[in-house]
């Protein structure tokens, strides 16, 4: 057996149980291999119990800059007698099986393709620890020491991170430094160090910075010009609001008086959530809420009133694996349908897909200026990967002469001057119409917010044609929405193609490096990353200049196609798909594997829709 060798391209995979503080020692060994500058993508895998179950959490290592799951474990490293069997089994020949050898390994599990490191974690600990909970705790700093030694990781880094991580707090730091050191000295005097696969200072990661997308998410609403989060918590979107109330702490507080000028409000459901923000949007306030599926199923009722009623709404949809609970800590991009066409009757609703936190960022504050240039709700669609997980993007940044665009607001001055104020009067042809803040005008501009139908002065009206009229108007307006919402992204082959590939969000990384890979094996397709429904007009001349396009979504139904169909009326011989909804973010050799196995048979007429997938736990 030839050992996998490799410099800064591997895939670690750590298995432990949850509740015991394992995330931030492993968190610790990813910051460190970015620090010595070396392109890294985390991957936390957790269950949805407080503690006790199994958790994994995965660690792409890639110089090239490839960020999306690979597909395949080089080495596992485990503490978890619990999933040790299926930890052992994922490791791809030639990789590496660490684990706590404190008690031997069940011979059955033995493996003769791969190199088993033993280290004796649990005794280390025993010799060195007498309370049970720093035993616990501090077997997983030991474990990281051992890596450092076994990678050739800088230890220095490693140090150098505690002291930040647990600043003016030396009695923390000294006791984590000298696990570090007991894993490191212990490694070092056992086992041949470095391993065939190791790191090695880089300079690949630029200006890049670490962050998750929630957090990104609540920055983005602060910058917005949020003042009213209303929100009931829910895995995994409640860090949105719990990091728009961390820094809203520190800049929405009035100098003088102290009194705070935001307002957070915990409801007792999604519906009353939803409902806030309506009212509060309705009064000429920046308000927003966070969920995720469930929710948007609770918040049908309320979305509808909305866009019916032309009220802006802001809502950050954090998607996860359902239906009904589902897997609630695990990814999805599972609920665009629910949220395209979200309410009953005939309502469609703008959809945001940023892939990156710094586009989390961007488009949570775009979602307020066009929430009120368009009287609509907007509905940020991003999803638990690259909401939780820390994820390297580009610095994020803001214009500070950058002025909000509050829409056609009338002023108490153009109701005095007589211009005439009708809710739903269409003056410009541009299907907006002008509104008021409730209290501008004593006696002029003010309207009932309706529910039901209504003429053009927000007069009740069961007039068919009346009814008619509003909703044509509303579909002019949505007409012209494309021309607001980001535009989408191509990437060209640079190759004559008539194949092409279509993704969204979190799938982007994954799909460029499949891309890649494909082109390698003289497969060249072209691609493109929708940003936004509707749909801008890029996007229907790009799949009508292809023969096929693949739509890559990590859902079951295809729903991105079915949307694109819809919309646009291709055929399903247009637009083949590419799935994967096993709960873990699609990786890039699952995604050059569904594709090359639909251009095998190309030349086959299918009997029925041609969709392929790759089943959980199907080596790739």
């Amino acid at each position: 057996m030839k050992p996998i060798e490799s410099v800064n391209d591997f895939v670690i995979k750590f298995a432990n149980v949850n509740g015991t503080g394992s995330a931030s020692a492993n968190n610790l060994f990813a910051k460190a291999l970015f620090r010595m500058g070396i392109p890294v993508s985390p991957k936390n895998i957790f269950p949805s119990n407080i503690q006790g179950l199994p958790t994994w959490y995965e660690v792409r290592v890639n110089d090239k800059g490839y960020l999306g799951r690979r597909g395949g474990i080089d080495i596992a490293l485990s503490v978890n007698p619990q999933s040790m069997a299926d930890d052992i089994r994922e490791v791809l020949p030639g990789g590496y099986f660490v684990y706590d050898d404190t008690k031997p390994l069940d011979l059955r599990l033995w493996r003769d393709d791969i190199t088993i490191v033993g280290l004796p974690l649990s005794r280390l600990c025993n010799e060195n620890y007498e309370d049970p909970r720093q035993r616990q705790l501090f077997k997983n700093v030991i474990y990281v020491g051992a890596l450092a030694a076994l990678l050739d990781i800088d230890f220095k880094v490693l140090t150098g991170l505690l002291e930040d991580q647990f600043k003016g707090k030396k009695n923390l730091v000294l006791p984590n430094i000298h696990a570090l050191e007991l894993g490191y000295h212990y490694a070092q005097a056992n086992v041949e160090c470095p391993l065939s696969i190791r790191v090695e200072k880089s300079d690949k990661v630029g200006d890049k910075i670490l962050l998750d997308g929630n957090t990104a998410l609540g920055l983005g609403a602060l910058y917005g010009g949020a003042t009213v989060a209303a929100w009931y918590p829910i895995t995994p979107s409640t860090s949105v609001v719990d990091a728009f109330e961390k820094y809203a702490k520190r800049v929405r507080i009035d100098a003088g008086t102290g009194r705070c000028n935001y307002a957070i409000v915990q409801a007792e459901d999604e519906l009353s959530a939803i409902g806030m923000v309506i009212g509060a949007s309705w009064n000429g306030a920046r308000s927003f809420t966070a969920t995720s599926g469930p929710g948007i199923s609770l918040m049908g009722e309320f979305l509808g009133l909305a866009y019916f009623a032309e009220i802006p709404t802001v809502l950050f949809n954090v998607q996860r694996a359902g239906p009904s609970t589902g897997m609630p800590t695990r990814t999805q991009q599972s609920d665009i349908l629910a949220c395209a066409y979200a309410s009953h009757g005939d309502t469609k609703q703008v959809l945001l897909f940023p892939s990156t936190p710094k586009e989390c960022f961007d488009f949570g504050a775009l979602s307020f200026d066009l929430a009120e240039r368009l009287q609509t709700p907007i509905i940020l669609m991003t999803d638990l990967d690259l909401g939780m997980n820390d994820n390297m993007s580009e610095p994020l940044a803001w214009d500070d002469a950058r002025k909000y665009d509050r829409g056609k607001v009338m002023t108490a001055q153009q109701l005095e001057e007589g211009m005439e104020f009708g809710r739903y009067l269409d003056v410009d042809g541009d299907a907006i119409c002008y509104r008021t803040y409730p209290g501008t005008h004593p006696t002029k501009g003010a309207f009932f917010t309706r529910g039901t139908s209504r003429n053009e002065y927000a007069v009740y009206t069961e007039k068919g044609e009346e009814y008619e009229a509003n909703m044509l108007r509303l579909l002019r307006k949505w007409d012209t929405i494309n021309e607001h919402v980001p535009a989408p992204i191509t990437v060209e082959c640079g190759r004559q193609t008539e194949t092409a590939v279509l993704y969204f969000g979190t799938s982007e990384e994954a799909s460029l490096e499949a891309l890649d890979n494909l082109a390698s094996e003289g497969i060249y397709l072209n691609a493109m990353r929708v940003r936004a429904f509707p749909f801008n007009h890029e996007v229907q001349e790009y799949i009508e200049r292809h023969r096929e396009v693949f739509v890559v979504e990590q859902n079951r139904d295809a729903q991105l196609r079915t949307l694109l169909m819809a919309e646009f009326e291709f055929g399903p011989d247009k637009l083949k798909s590419v799935l994967c909804f096993d709960g873990t973010p699609i990786s890039a050799r699952n995604i050059g594997k569904q594709i090359k196995k639909h251009l095998k048979g190309d030349n086959v007429l299918p009997l029925h829709r041609n969709i392929t997938w790759v089943r959980a736990g199907e080596s790739l």
